[in-house]
């Protein structure tokens, strides 16, 4: 009797640790995915500030050729403001659809000023844009894609169980505004214009 009672309470141990280690090692997992997650979107932050640093000195250099222009830098300007301020991933997709939308404005104006476009400052600043731009697509790609594991780690089971007692919620994509979703065009090598 002693044996069968000994043998119960060892087996119930067992089954105790396996499942200690099994919430443990979910809740863990989660917890990775989770900081994966805040790590991507840190990158996300850190392109769009690199952008919106970018972007007073650009907004300089074609003032000193198109001064009277002036509306068009007023909304780059309250456009990046609002993009620095922004605090979700939701209102930081907006404010980057604005800012986009904005700067692709600016750029069309600096089509009638082909010594802008030869001014050495001004191109490095638009190369510097142009591979900011592709850093934000790569890094809004990576956000996404370490929130679709995410969000499909926490709604599997028996891991949804974990998530809900531990209080994993699902993380937001960054879904571009309508008529965001291509970065502003900076093409200044237009045959003719050389």
């Amino acid at each position: 009797m002693k044996y069968k009672a000994t043998t119960t309470l060892v087996a119930i141990a067992v089954i105790l640790v396996m499942l200690v280690a099994y919430v443990l090692g979910g809740y863990n997992g989660l917890v990775a995915a989770e900081e994966d997650v805040n790590g991507k979107w840190s990158q996300v932050e850190n392109q769009l500030q690199r952008r919106a640093d970018l972007i007073p000195n650009l907004v300089e250099t074609v003032k000193g050729y198109a001064a009277h222009e002036q509306e068009i830098f007023t909304e780059v300007t309250r456009a990046r403001e609002k993009l620095i301020s922004a605090g979700s991933v939701v209102e930081k997709a907006q404010a980057e659809a604005e800012l986009s939308s904005a700067l692709s404005r600016l750029l069309a104006i600096v089509e009638n000023y082909p010594n802008l476009k030869a001014d050495a400052n001004f191109r490095q600043l638009s190369d510097e844009l142009v591979g900011t731009e592709n850093r934000i697509a790569v890094a809004r790609m990576d956000y996404n894609n370490a929130v679709q594991r995410y969000n499909s780690k926490i709604r599997s089971f028996p891991t949804v169980i974990i998530a809900r007692l531990m209080g994993f919620d699902k993380k937001e994509y960054f879904k571009a505004e309508e008529g965001a979703k291509e970065a502003p065009k900076v093409d200044f090598d237009k045959k003719g214009d050389q």
